[in-house]
């Protein structure tokens, strides 16, 4: 069984083909480009370099939001092109949960934070008991007050990542009342093989969906939204 994970969702921009317990290959870049200008090329090279027919595929995983309005429209319209043109189903990740997934087996608390602006972030909680991510709080969009008083509440060692960690680090460095920690570079950011490896178990166990039937998740209204509807107000 081979999926294909598309993730744009945040700064980085991510490939990977995931076969059973193999990763195949993967291609990230965390650099000045739109992700309208690396992920098919992205995507060309790796079918390239692993002699890929993406007929093969099983499905694709897409990170489907939270995150940046332009980077998951990019990701979801690339992720339900390809599932039109292959009549291969889409599967739903959401961003945070394959952030967390980065860190599967941690013992401690796993907190992934992406930068939302005003400052708010994305995230969530999460812990991996026998093997299994578990979800402590869903994913959301709130202040970075309010998931740090969560994290408090749990009294666990805790683990932060994400693209949020540089903007809040100085705050939760002074708030945070557990032993903390921030991932390394090489699993502190969103990764296509996280998605689909997590893609993998969603396939597996019956969750997917129709290149129609997909839409992201954007948790809130975009800043253009939000001006209009203050200028109506």
């Amino acid at each position: 069984m081979k999926i294909l994970g598309l993730d744009s969702s945040g700064l980085v921009a991510s490939v990977a083909v995931v076969q059973e317990g193999n990763l195949l290959a993967e291609y990230t870049v965390n650099y000045k480009k739109t992700h309208s200008q690396t992920l098919l090329p992205m995507l060309d090279e790796i079918v390239r370099m692993t002699e890929l027919d993406l007929h093969e595929i099983d499905a694709i995983a897409v990170a489907a939001g939270p995150g940046s309005f332009t980077g998951l429209r990019i990701g979801s319209a690339t992720a339900k092109g390809l599932g039109f043109a292959l009549d291969k189903p889409l599967i739903h990740i959401p961003t945070v949960d394959g952030l967390a997934y980065n860190l599967w087996g941690s013992r401690d608390l796993v907190c992934p934070l992406m930068d939302a602006r005003r400052n708010q972030t994305y995230t969530g909680l999460y812990e991996f008991v026998d093997g299994k991510m578990r979800i402590k709080r869903e994913q959301c969009a709130v202040a970075i007050d309010e998931i740090i008083d969560n994290v408090n509440r749990e009294q666990r060692p805790t683990v932060f990542l994400g693209d949020g960690v540089p903007v809040f680090q100085a705050y939760i460095s002074e708030h945070c009342q557990v032993p903390f920690q921030f991932a390394p570079a090489h699993m502190n950011k969103q990764r296509a093989s996280a998605v689909a490896s997590l893609g993998l178990l969603y396939f597996q166990e019956g969750k997917y969906e129709t290149a129609a039937e997909h839409t992201p998740d954007y948790l809130r209204l975009s800043q253009a939204e939000r001006e209009r509807l203050a200028q109506q107000k």
